[in-house]
């Protein structure tokens, strides 16, 4: 391998001199999977020091052959480096390259130690013999079949990867989400991208609309197509779902898709009219305005509407209580007494198929729904009960004695069908099913669960109104108690016990609109608020706060029982720079450390699981710790509540840091100790409602640090944009067309 300097191709394009460099890769420095930019070092023939090549390639491996054409630069920085205008890579062609590339984890079920027990097997075959010949690996000890498969199967699926890359690489789109492109399109990826690329944007997950968009111009499909027009259209309906949004007005949608696309608004209205027709979107009036939704969500509005209205028709199946007797009962059993306001929210949904219990910390929601299945446990009923996550349904299997499954495992997800097993046509065992926590479930959760409810049952909603609502679309309980058809229990009173902390006395404040108290300097409590000037401050504190004083003075431990929440994920005071922080004082040292995505992983590290994933049964919001990673197999151990889940190298995109995560992330979900920045910087996210929520995850202390402007303007701001919903009406609609009927 020598180094020539006769010029290259890309000379001819530039007009610069520039030369040849070719060498073997030693070390990948730097590579980012967007946009392919890396810094390498080459070994070069006839160099005593290795060189440092900058350039772009969709991905490159240690071990891997490199031909560079370029110019020498000499950065005041890093010194002298080749800066390459064109960069390719062929396979190691010497047995210390291939070890080298095996070994670098490129290949499942390969790492350093396996491949040099292969090329020492095999030497400069070796890729010969996994390609064509891979029973050949079953003459080495400790090769049985299913490792063969691993490795053959992984071999065949990194070479459709690369396809891809260098595809999507040549039409100057990142190559971060090959792997998952492979996942979902198999072998026809190349011709299903070219065909629609916009259809990327609609299947991958990190691929977005402008992403897409760039592919498709690349491809030479024009501006003005009417594929792009109804592409960008369904781009902004999923947006404003994103932003919890069912549906949006019709001219409103055009007016937004023709600038985004910067088409003639006759073309936007064209191809409006396509996509209802193609079925892809429904045009309704809604609240006497011309509204257009993503057929999903106007399926599943339509779907909980209906299925609660028929649901709430005729009696409960545990039929009429003697309700003095009932309560008389209770309290004897229990030892507990309820208040005035319980009985007679008791006395209301007892009678009724459908009700909704709601209220804030302290109210004795958890007392109230306890004597109510006390009593209709008493008459044999079959109960379930489930929550929207993993932690809502321990919490709620503590306080009611009796098994609670998420509403994911309720309903049976089968990953071979991707879907739920519990349905109409085979529905859940019960009699009575208490949803909790039921103000996070979206309504197209909200229709997979009522479908699985079988007719004669009875439903129970029980969750906090004023909490945040749903990250995904919707406003289903607020819709539901809007809409004034079923009986609603709304709790307010305070209970003696839970008035003594200033966690619940404080949240309550905030949601009368109110300041939190203040008290003399050296009070003991379980709310505080750390005042601070700036952000910078802010950030000192609040690090000094969850790495020193807390564990000091309290004795929780930083990572287990410290949790962070912040409004925003970008900025100083954003999740991704407060992670970094946070995992560099409190777990720097651990080994080894994986990078993707953008995120640097090692064992030890907080993580929270982004998106729900039904193979492995973990879910958006479920925060889990690394327990391994394994470079050898290319995967992921992580520990979420004591069951271990594996992910793969190449869907470490559904996984992030969790020392600091968002109020969002945080519904459903209490921690020990949250800890929560509050700075004029989040202006746009302080809200009443977001605090609130923020306060109440905390069980036994709560911490504010920030600008008291900031936490001024958080608690008196109820500026929370109604989310556009068609539910409420729909309900409306079927109370009358029932009461029409009778």
């Amino acid at each position: 391998m020598t180094e020539t300097a006769r010029p290259c191709q890309a000379a001819q394009r530039t007009g610069e001199e520039l030369e040849r460099l070719s060498g073997a890769v030693e070390r990948v420095t730097f590579h980012s999977e967007e946009s392919g930019f890396c810094v390498l070092r080459v070994k070069v023939g006839g160099k005593r020091d290795l060189v440092t090549v900058t350039g772009t390639l969709p991905e490159v491996t240690p071990g891997e052959f490199v031909e560079a054409c370029g110019v020498w630069r000499n950065d005041a920085r890093y010194g002298l480096q080749f800066q390459a205008r064109q960069l390719v890579t062929t396979p190691p062609g010497t047995a210390e390259g291939m070890e080298k590339y095996l070994g670098s984890g490129l290949v499942r079920g390969i790492g350093p130690h396996f491949a040099k027990v292969l090329v020492k097997a095999f030497g400069e075959e070796v890729f010969e013999i996994i390609e064509n010949s891979p029973q050949q690996l079953a003459e080495l000890p400790g090769i049985g079949p299913k490792r063969i498969a691993s490795i053959t199967a992984a071999w065949s699926e990194q070479k459709s990867i690369r396809e891809i890359m260098v595809f999507l690489q040549s039409h100057g789109i990142g190559t971060a989400r090959a792997t998952r492109i492979f996942k979902t399109y198999g072998e026809q990826s190349i011709l299903k991208i070219t065909e629609n690329p916009y259809r990327l944007a609609l299947d991958i997950r990190g691929i977005g609309f402008k992403t897409a968009d760039m592919l498709a111009k690349n491809l030479g499909i024009p501006a003005d197509s009417l594929m792009r027009a109804q592409a960008g259209l369904r781009h902004v309906l999923q947006e404003l779902s994103g932003e919890g949004h069912c549906a949006c007005e019709a001219q409103s949608l055009m007016e937004q898709a023709a600038k985004l696309l910067e088409i003639e608004a006759a073309l936007a209205a064209e191809a409006l009219e396509r996509e209802v027709a193609e079925g892809n979107l429904v045009r309704e009036e809604l609240n006497a305005q011309d509204c257009v939704f993503l057929a999903p969500l106007y399926r599943a509005e339509t779907g909980v509407a209906r299925k609660l209205s028929s649901l709430a028709e005729g009696q409960p199946p545990w039929g009429e209580i003697d309700m003095e007797k009932a309560l008389a009962w209770v309290a004897e059993q229990t030892g507990l007494r309820l208040s005035r306001s319980q009985k007679e929210a008791l006395r209301r949904i007892a009678v009724s198929k459908v009700a909704i219990v709601t209220g804030g910390p302290g109210v004795g929601k958890t007392t109230l729904m306890n004597s109510l299945l006390r009593i209709i446990g008493a008459k044999k009923m079959r109960i379930q009960l489930c929550a929207p996550t993993g932690r809502a349904a321990r919490r709620l299997a503590e306080t009611t004695g009796l098994e609670a499954k998420t509403i994911h495992r309720a309903l049976e997800f089968d990953p071979s069908a991707m879907g739920f097993k519990r349905n109409a046509e085979y529905p859940l065992e019960t009699d009575v099913l208490v949803v909790d926590e039921s103000s996070m479930v979206d309504v197209v959760l909200m229709n997979r669960l009522l479908a699985a409810v079988p007719p004669h049952a009875a439903l129970l909603l029980v969750g906090d109104v004023d909490q945040l609502p749903s990250v995904g679309p919707g406003a289903v309980l607020a819709d539901i108690i809007a809409s004034e058809v079923f009986p609603v229990a709304r709790l307010t009173e305070i209970f003696r016990q839970a008035a003594s902390s200033r966690i619940v006395t404080t949240a309550h404040r905030v949601n009368r609109g109110e300041m939190p108290e203040k008290l003399p300097p050296g009070t003991a409590s379980d709310f505080y608020f750390i005042a601070a000037e700036t952000p910078e401050e802010t950030r000192a504190k609040l690090l000094e706060v969850v790495t020193v004083r807390i564990p000091r003075r309290f004795g929780f431990h930083p990572i287990r029982d410290i949790q962070v929440l912040t409004p925003m994920n970008r900025g100083g005071l954003g999740t991704h720079a407060l992670n970094e922080d946070l995992r560099g004082r409190l777990n720097a040292a651990a080994e080894p450390r994986l990078t993707r995505f953008g995120s640097t992983f090692a064992p030890g590290d907080k993580v929270i699981q982004m998106v729900n994933n039904y193979d492995r049964e973990v879910f958006n919001g479920d925060i889990g710790f690394v327990r391994e990673i394994d470079l050898e197999e290319g995967r992921m151990n992580m520990d979420f509540d004591g069951r271990c889940v594996t992910c793969e190298f190449g869907e470490l995109d559904e996984v992030s840091l969790a020392y600091a995560v968002s109020i969002h992330k945080s519904q459903g979900s209490e921690y020990p100790v949250v800890v929560i920045p509050l700075v004029m910087q989040h202006y746009t996210l302080l809200e009443r409602n977001l605090l609130y929520t923020a306060i109440t995850r905390g069980k036994k202390l709560v911490v504010i640090v920030g600008q008291p402007r900031a936490l001024a303007l958080a608690v008196r701001n109820r500026r929370a944009s109604r989310r556009i919903t068609g539910l409420a009406q729909r309900l409306r609609t079927f109370k009358a067309g029932s009461e029409e009927n009778r």
